[in-house]
């Protein structure tokens, strides 16, 4: 499992011109499911995502608080091109990636167990066309990554 976490002022995402899901300060999370993820790689990108220290406290450290101590908000997005290929060719091989079918019911255990947490937490639509908007805050980006053993 691979996640793109962002620390955000703001971010939306749309759908065909109409905003499906929209945040205020928080983490904005591009989520890519691997096909060899389990509920293991699930629980930990959960645990990970809520407690990472991302912003800043009130002495100045600007890594001193997890999205649950500032009660942030969290916009998730499915995003399997990050799991795309590219050392050979021209265009990305998406071998690794989830089928469809096992993406969409690992993405929305995902944003369940998040949901669990008691932030807002707002979601673009698995497998559609997206317009995402970030207000990066930072800027900072990480990429989380959990593999199956």
């Amino acid at each position: 499992m691979r996640v793109i976490v962002q620390r955000v002022r703001s971010s939306q995402v749309a759908i065909d011109g109409e905003v499906v899901g929209k945040i205020g300060r928080g983490l904005n999370l591009l989520v890519g499911i691997a096909e060899t993820d389990t509920e293991a790689e699930l629980d930990w990108m959960v645990k990970k995502c809520l407690e990472l220290r991302l912003f800043p406290g009130e002495e100045g450290d600007r890594f001193d608080r997890s999205v649950q101590e500032i009660n942030g908000e969290l916009l998730v997005v499915s995003q399997f091109t990050l799991y795309g290929d590219c050392r050979k060719g021209r265009r990305p091989s998406f071998d690794r990636a989830a089928a469809p079918i096992l993406a969409e019911q690992y993405y929305e255990q995902f944003v369940e167990k998040l949901r669990q947490s008691g932030l807002k937490v707002e979601t673009g639509r698995f497998g559609a066309m997206m317009q995402v908007s970030i207000e990066n805050d930072g800027p900072v980006t990480l990429l989380l990554e959990r593999e199956a053993p």
